[in-house]
């Protein structure tokens, strides 16, 4: 019981990692579009162009960050998985499913 919380667990983690990496990227690499196609799509105005400067903005990827951030967040997810799959690893099958 605990090897499968352990999997699923972990599986969801390098999911959710991965998406999180591509998704932060992709925004950072195209915020001066996404910005102000918040603002349109929201009717607002929340960032002052001439202030901010965002259309300025060049995102720097630097890989080491982008490797130490894809390590942490998988190593999160890893003991985020543990005390669960633990403590699912005690519990009887059919004292868990008795009041089902």
């Amino acid at each position: 019981v605990m090897r499968i919380f352990m999997v699923q667990g972990t599986l969801i983690g390098v999911i959710g990692t991965l998406v999180g990496v591509v998704a932060g990227l992709l925004l950072a690499s195209h915020v001066d579009v996404i910005v102000p196609w918040i603002e349109r799509l929201a009717g607002i105005h929340f960032i002052n162009a001439e202030v901010y400067q965002i259309s300025e903005l060049v995102a720097r990827v630097n890989a080491g960050d982008v490797f130490m951030i894809t390590v942490s967040s998988l190593l999160m997810a890893v003991l985020a998985t543990c005390y669960p799959a633990w403590r699912a690893s005690k519990v009887q099958p059919a004292e868990a499913l008795r009041y089902e």
